[in-house]
């Protein structure tokens, strides 16, 4: 069977599963059991992403420390930038022991996956040399390890000669190496079997198919397939059943307990440039025909909605964009601008300012809003 889809019941799969209707989750871990994790980005400029989406998830009442004090607690765990259950590293160490594995339904490695093991192991006496000050120092910044690397990393990108940082990021991937904590924003370091606590392990196949079931679950709508991504795939390989999306080419993948004809109950949210809900910009223009990109790596001159701005979802429509800056020296949230994308009516306004209110409560900051926008 084949399930027709109208892009309506589409974003509201893909909203329903993201958590972002009015049925709040209960806490964080059950937030990030249901996410199935959350992507760390230290950006601060209204707050970290991590902590970000759970405040869109959970409300003013959710407090930042909660996730670290969980974290340190080893109930979740850092793994390669996500924050995910600790329960879960059962689904990844086969392909740690493994690595550096093959991309599903291949048997070869691509040119870069081979590029990185063959520079690992150009280096293997720096990794030897890393893993003997972590047992005997303990838990370091990036900063204390040596770095005796031979054959300097090379990128185009902001990695270029990042020796040390590159080499944790593949020992990370290896399970040799674990985040084990944070000090002013930077990764402290370990021995993995210090960090990670003691579990099984599912069979290489068996957990990436469950990978894909729980992906399928967080996201509600996937693609069969998409680009490979390092850390986390973007599709729903054959989990869930086929579908269709009216006026969208192709199949998709869709969990199926999101098609049991529960009642919507949509809401106003504030995302983070980076939540689920949007991060696979394809996916979005499909679904939602939002037309958004995180501006702060463009000159100023060039940017049409901020350097940080947050995407605005209404219900089951992403409508603008929210161009705000946490002042914290001022104490205010500093709203320069919220775009609206088409005619919003009085009652959207009226939501999405509630929103940004709840944002500045929950930041511990006085919002100041553009005149037009001040409750009377």
């Amino acid at each position: 069977m084949v399930h027709e889809l109208s892009r309506r019941d589409a974003r509201r799969v893909a909203v329903r599963a993201q958590l972002l209707t009015r049925e709040r989750p209960g806490d964080v871990v059950e937030t990030v059991r249901e996410l199935t994790h959350l992507q760390i980005d230290p950006v601060t400029a209204v707050a970290p992403a991590q902590h970000l989406v759970l405040w869109t998830r959970l409300g003013s009442a959710y407090d930042p420390g909660e996730l670290d004090r969980l974290l340190a607690e080893r109930v979740l765990v850092e793994l390669l930038g996500h924050v995910r259950p600790a329960e879960d590293l059962a689904l990844y160490r086969a392909e740690m022991a493994a690595w550096p594995t093959s991309h599903p339904g291949s048997d070869e490695l691509r040119p870069y996956q081979r590029a990185n093991a063959d520079w690992v192991a150009a280096n293997d006496r720096a990794r030897r040399d890393i893993l003997a000050a972590l047992e005997s120092e303990g838990p370091s910044v990036t900063g204390a390890l040596p770095d005796s690397v031979e054959v300097p990393w090379r990128s185009s990108g902001w990695t270029d000669a990042k020796n040390v940082q590159r080499l944790l990021d593949f020992m990370t991937a290896r399970g040799e190496v674990a985040v084990s904590g944070r000090e002013r924003g930077q990764r402290v370091w370990d021995l993995a079997g210090r960090v990670y606590p003691d579990g099984p392990t599912v069979p290489l196949s068996e957990a990436r198919e469950e990978q894909d079931r729980r992906r399928l679950a967080a996201l509600g709508l996937l693609r069969p397939r998409g680009p490979q991504c390092p850390t986390e795939s973007v599709d729903g390989g054959t989990a869930g059943e086929e579908a269709v999306v009216e006026g969208v080419r192709g199949t998709w993948r869709v969990h199926p307990d999101y098609l049991d004809g529960a009642s919507w109950r949509g809401r106003a949210a504030l995302l983070c440039p980076i939540d689920r809900l949007v991060f696979d910009r394809t996916r979005m223009g499909e679904l939602f025909a939002f037309d958004y990109v995180l501006e702060m790596y463009k000159p100023r001159a060039r940017r049409r909605w901020g350097y940080y701005a947050l995407p605005v979802l209404d219900g089951d429509t992403l409508v603008g964009k929210l161009d705000a800056t946490a002042d914290r020296k001022a104490g205010v949230l500093r709203v320069d601008a919220l775009h609206e994308d088409g005619a919003w009516s009085a009652a959207r306004r009226e939501r999405v300012v509630a929103e940004i209110e709840d944002l500045a409560t929950w930041l511990g900051l006085e919002v100041r809003l553009p005149d037009h926008l001040g409750r009377p």
